[in-house]
């Protein structure tokens, strides 16, 4: 294959037109965020897989987890359902139920934050 030499010459007095008329400018830096991410401390458990989250076994039963209340490592947090098939989803520590981050039936992603320990 053959390069033809014109459009490689025009190529690069383009880019130098381009590098001259952004100079000043510094394309690297990176301009702080507006929104500031508030972090909670503690143990965060996500979600597993994609699905729908459920905080019990069936609507109106009782609930998984409340906040306040103590859970051991591997006690079930809620149940997360993906191509019909109910996954529950253990406590990866001991803790106490700071935050609840999602509601009963809604769709969860992979990684999403389910809830907090202290």
């Amino acid at each position: 294959m053959e390069i033809d030499k014109k459009i490689i010459l025009k190529l690069i007095q383009v880019l130098e037109d381009l590098k001259k008329s952004l100079k000043g400018i510094n394309l690297d830096s990176k301009e702080e965020s507006l929104v500031e991410e508030i972090e909670i401390p503690g143990t965060v458990i996500k979600s597993p897989i994609v699905g729908t989250a459920y905080l019990a076994t069936e609507p109106g039963g009782k609930k998984f987890i409340e906040i306040g209340k103590k859970i051991k490592k591997g006690d079930t947090i809620m149940i997360v359902e993906a191509m019909k098939t109910m996954n529950h989803v253990p406590s990866s520590s001991d803790g106490i139920v700071k935050e609840i981050s999602v509601e009963d039936g809604q769709p969860v992603e992979f990684g999403q934050k389910l809830i907090i320990l202290e």
